[in-house]
């Protein structure tokens, strides 16, 4: 069922076919896989993004010296190399067909010989004291140790495999069976029947015997080549990979990728995507400590599988969950692509990087240049109008063609005056921007001459990732561009034209500055979660959108802080002592202005005293009327003896019209059960009673706590913030709708004179004084 289900993946390549492998008969001559006139021909297309990847049908996974050798040289790792086995296993038990081209026959034979000599040693040392000598494995003779290990190596990977009842078999090659026309038929016929019995290839070169490595180009008349120089075991891994017409081959060795210069010189950066262009752009180290190829060969081989269409990542073997990862389309590794599209777009570090230095540019200008820059954005959104309402048109035609729910076409739709009202509110930000970095907050004099100053700063890099909502960019881009932080916005797919439009416009606003890359947007198709790794170029991760989306960046970032949410449970409690009008118009705004904001509505609470009168059926029948479908909590169920639904949740935030209500005794239970199944966001209550009212809004402990007011008002435009670029229900930093303060952290100046901590020891001098000074 697993095969089935991969084969119907695999049509789904976008177009990428493959020649099966032929069948082969135990009774029958055996074939090739490939012709040799088929050999010589490029076999499909080789996948042009990461996010390809899952389609890897057949994969080759070499696994370097380095990888799976300890770095004492005694012997294997075996932790390590039981991890890759899994990944290995996991990927057959899938439906893919995997080979694995291994290393370490050499270092389980060494180990096993140096225990041997090593007794033998101590037993002549024994026997005869004056003839010992210091033993030293580094003399042991490869070829030998290659012979010991070989069985030893293959009783281990059979031992692992069998863990997942996956069966593996050893192939046996030196080099010259590759130029030998009939051996090489018979090796690649030979992988064939085992892939086809559901068997894992796993192939070793035959060190006991195989002369010294050699180059050889085999180039036939007419200048095609039918091979490449076999030198060591990535050589053998791209030759294994184009006659297979592998889709992907993994090499695995003791570094992260490919650099453009040795990773352990100044300035050398890792390249997450090779293409032909960066050959010359690249300097190579020594080689491998272990092996025998370097990273000069592995680029090599890698190019050369290529080009026969093969898909090739290089990668840390020792990296957890390498295999498993590169498969899912995370950026681990260096990937070796033919699309020059994708590689000549700006690298994401790269972007994030420009942030960073765009931040310390922003910083380092007056409040009134900040201010200027977020005022000219306000104007091009007005000025601007037809540029932008041009880009949107595009979207929603397009979202309409795919089927996009009419909650999500509302908040991807864009108009005069909700460009108009975005206009306004950047032009609070900049009226605020006067007074947000670098102000004092508070003033100490330590010492005679030492003042120390808390001040406002920027985080620093913010990952704001939004969905359908385009106007959220312009105003997250105000936000941080008043606040000097800088910034990447990762948008969804179904606003592309209209943040690509409005991206140009921040651009220019942040241009009259010196600083128009201190804000990028991510439109390349990075995903999500290699974004959520990037814990050295990004401070803060800030997701707008769904609860789902929330809870997701949630999850997955294990390394930078998230500001948000994940639910917005919000409540509405009538009191006792609550006007009814007051409650019904309340009531009706909270749920029904914007159901979809996760500042509406979601349980409306009852005083039971309240039952008997006409209030219950009054809000009812408003909301009835207001197309809400209601639902019962379990107190309000166990009062009727019919009517709406029992809530399947009062933990649960519907975003549409649907709403639960429940009665509660008293105001400590009203107060209890927002405790007990809200989202700390929004909480209200309506009431008459100012005692209950103080009461309730001292208690709940939410981010946002209303009296007499919709829950729709936690919002940073309503708050007089301009915008937000999001609302949080953490307790440690910002909390509620975020503006500029809460895009703005700390650090301390301390100014003095020659002053050293040991002039306030015991005779040193100088004395404290910790005063507090005015902040003027």
């Amino acid at each position: 069922m697993l095969r089935n289900s991969f084969h119907l993946a695999q049509s789904l390549r976008n177009g990428f076919s493959r020649i099966a492998w032929r069948a082969v008969s135990s009774h029958g001559p055996r074939q090739p896989l490939v012709s040799p006139e088929r050999r010589l021909e490029k076999a499909h297309p080789t996948f042009t993004e990461r996010s390809q990847l899952k389609y890897a049908r057949r994969l080759v996974v070499k696994l370097g010296s380095a990888v799976i050798t300890r770095e004492d040289n005694h012997g294997l790792a075996l932790g390590r190399l039981a991890s890759i086995v899994e990944q290995v296993a996991e990927c057959h038990l899938e439906g893919r067909e995997v080979m694995m081209v291994t290393s370490g026959a050499v270092a389980f034979g060494k180990q096993k010989l140096a225990q041997e000599l090593l007794m033998s040693l101590s037993m002549r040392e024994t026997l005869n004291p004056k003839d010992s000598k210091e033993f030293d494995g580094a003399t042991l003779e490869p070829r030998a140790a290659a012979a010991v290990g070989q069985s030893g190596l293959m009783s281990l990977y059979d031992a692992m495999f069998a863990q997942y009842g996956v069966k593996i078999a050893q192939v046996l090659v030196t080099k010259p069976d590759f130029y030998n026309e009939e051996t090489r038929n018979n090796l690649f016929c030979t992988l064939s029947e085992l892939i086809s019995l559901n068997i894992v290839p796993i192939i070793n070169t035959n060190d006991a015997v195989s002369p010294p490595m050699f180059i050889r180009d085999d180039e036939p008349a007419g200048g095609a080549r039918r091979g490449i120089p076999i030198k060591d075991n990535d050589s053998l891994s791209a030759m294994l990979a184009a006659e297979v017409q592998a889709d992907l081959l993994i090499l695995m060795s003791d570094v992260d990728g490919i650099y453009n210069k040795p990773p352990w010189e100044d300035g050398a950066k890792l390249m997450h995507t090779y293409t032909s262009d960066d050959s010359n752009s690249i300097e190579f180290g020594k080689k491998s400590k272990m092996g025998t190829g370097g990273m000069d060969s592995k680029v090599k081989a890698a190019t050369w599988a290529l080009d026969r269409g093969v898909s090739v990542v290089i990668c840390n073997g020792m990296q957890e969950k390498a295999i498993k990862t590169i498969i899912g389309g995370r950026k681990v590794g260096t990937f070796f692509t033919e699309a020059t599209e994708s590689a000549n777009a700006v690298p994401v570090e790269v972007m994030a990087e420009n942030a960073r230095t765009g931040s310390r540019q922003m910083q380092a200008l007056t409040p009134a240049q900040r201010a200027s820059a977020v005022n000219t954005l306000a104007d091009l959104l007005v000025s601007r109008e037809k540029f932008i309402l041009d880009a949107n048109a595009k979207d929603l035609a397009e979202a309409q063609k795919s089927g996009l729910a009419k909650p999500l076409l509302s908040r991807l739709s864009l108009n005069p005056a909700k460009l108009r009202n975005l206009s306004v509110g950047l032009k609070q930000i900049a009226e605020d921007s006067h007074k947000n970095v670098g102000r004092v907050l508070r003033r100490t004099r330590l010492a005679d001459q030492l003042e120390l100053k808390q001040v406002t700063v920027p985080i620093g890099v913010l990952l704001v990732i939004f969905e359908s909502r385009p106007d959220s960019l312009p105003q997250v881009a105000a936000l941080a561009m008043a606040s000097a932080n800088g910034l990447l916005l990762k948008g969804g797919k179904e606003a592309a034209h209209s943040n690509k439009a409005l991206m140009e416009l921040v651009k220019e606003a942040l241009a009259t500055v010196g600083a128009e890359h201190a804000v990028s947007l991510v439109s390349t198709r990075e995903e999500i979660s290699d974004l959520l790794s990037m814990e050295n170029h990004i401070d803060l991760i800030i997701p707008r959108g769904s609860s789902d989306l929330v809870r997701s960046i949630q999850q997955q970032s294990l390394h930078i802080p998230v500001l948000g949410h994940a639910e917005g449970v919000c409540h509405v409690y009538i009191d006792r002592d609550a006007d009814l009008q007051k409650a019904l118009r309340i009531a009706r705004d909270a749920k029904c202005d914007y159901p979809a904001a996760c500042n509406a509505m979601e349980t409306l609470l009852i005083h039971e005293d309240l039952m008997s009168g006409a209030i219950f059926g009054d809000v009812c029948n408003m909301l009835k009327r207001e197309g809400v479908k209601i639902y019962a909590g379990p107190r309000l169920n166990q009062q009727l003896t019919f009517g709406p639904p029992a809530a399947k949740s009062l933990k649960h935030e519907y975003g549409a019209l649907e709403c639960c209500i429940e009665v509660v005794p008293s105001l400590d239970e009203a107060i209890n059960h927002i405790h007990t199944y809200g989202s700390s966001h929004t909480d209200v209550i309506v009431t008459e009673n100012d005692a209950a009212a103080k009461q309730f809004l001292g208690s709940v402990d939410s981010a946002c706590v209303f009296h007499n007011a919709s829950s729709r008002f936690a919002d940073g435009f309503r708050f007089g913030l301009g915008a937000e670029v999001g609302i949080s229900t953490a307790r440690i930093h910002a909390r509620g709708p975020v503006g500029v303060e809460g895009l703005l952290t700390t650090k301390w100046i301390l100014e003095g004179q020659d002053h050293a901590a040991a002039d306030f020891a015991e005779g040193g001098g100088r004395t404290w004084l910790h005063e507090t000074l005015p902040l003027d």
